[in-house]
């Protein structure tokens, strides 16, 4: 543990070591060549435009030769080998395609997935402006906030290991564990294997994510709303509107931009859920997903080709939603 703990902080101090001696030395270098001092005016207006195209390729031009490296590359490998056969040597066409859109399993995890974004993008938004406007009429708000962020400061691998608690089964005849069960039980119910039910487990999974998710709708709709006018609020309160009128008549249109980005970055999340399903089921009982099914079909089976095109399927179900939250954005910056 000591040693794991140490080479996380050595991995952290060298990176961030690097990184400040690069940026701060390609400075000092850029202003000893670049200098303009004691040259005549044509020369220091070249010098300085030679500055200006330099420095902002110091500061960005790691990161774009990391994102070519780690991103770009492999998707354009991935895309390649998706009309591959399992080993990457020969072209097969889009014969992987016609797998993936014929196989029983694939169409699950697509239906799965549509299920998933129904519910969890829904309620986590819902759930952060209800939370968002109620924690800020009260004097414990802010330690409520703080609970229902933490969540986030977690991995989905974390949260889920915590959840398999909650839904533990010990069998009928063993003391109960898991905080459902046990609730369960105290009503007077059987214990049941919550994970195994058919369709209400994927709704258990989903908890967990909207769980983590939560805190993060919270947080960026509470700052939306914290930018509400109060002379438009009081207008309201002295036109003898009530907080629901004011909560869905005023606030809401006035943050529904927000809204729509928090629901397609929450979206995106969902499209890509690997982890809880992993770390739960791993696709059993009817519970399989686009992303974990990649992930088995790449790495356990071993067929490269199948693999890419789940994940070429999977990357063009992401872009539009990317696409247009990024367009939302820019609308909102103008």
């Amino acid at each position: 543990m000591l040693q794991q703990l140490f080479g996380a902080a050595t991995a952290i101090v060298l990176s961030v070591g690097v990184c400040i001696a690069f940026f701060y030395g390609a400075n000092a270098l850029l202003d000893y060549y670049a200098t303009a001092s004691g040259l005549d005016h044509r020369s220091r207006d070249r010098r300085e435009r030679v500055r200006s195209i330099v420095q902002p390729l110091i500061f960005v031009g790691p990161a774009l030769l990391l994102l070519s490296i780690f991103l770009i590359y492999p998707v354009i490998k991935t895309v390649q080998y998706s009309f591959m056969d399992r080993g990457s040597f020969e072209w097969v066409g889009l014969a992987n395609y016609i797998w993936a859109f014929h196989d029983k399993e694939f169409l699950q995890s697509i239906g799965n997935n549509i299920l998933w974004l129904i519910i969890v993008p829904s309620m986590s938004t819902f759930l952060g402006l209800l939370i968002a406007y109620l924690t800020d009429r009260i004097w414990w708000g802010q330690a409520a906030r703080t609970l229902i962020f933490l969540p986030m400061a977690i991995s989905f691998l974390a949260a889920s290991v915590i959840w398999k608690f909650v839904y533990d089964f010990r069998g009928p005849d063993s003391e109960q564990i898991g905080l459902l069960n046990a609730i369960w039980v105290g009503l007077g119910g059987e214990p049941q294997a919550w994970i195994t039910l058919p369709f209400w487990n994927n709704i258990f999974l989903m908890i967990i994510l909207i769980w983590i998710q939560t805190g993060f709708a919270m947080v960026i709709l509470g700052a939306a709303m914290r930018g509400v006018p109060e002379e438009t609020l009081e207008a309201a309160h002295m036109e003898g509107a009530n907080e629901m009128q004011i909560f869905f008549k005023i606030i809401i249109p006035q943050v529904v931009g927000t809204i729509l980005v928090v629901w397609t970055t929450i979206t995106i999340t969902v499209l890509k859920v690997f982890d809880i399903v992993y770390a739960m089921t791993n696709g059993q009982w009817d519970t399989e997903v686009i992303a974990n099914m990649m992930f088995d079909t790449m790495f356990r089976a071993g067929d490269a080709g199948r693999g890419s095109a789940i994940a070429v399927v999977l990357m063009v179900a992401v872009l539009p939603i990317m696409w247009w939250n990024i367009r939302n954005v820019r609308k909102e910056e103008l």
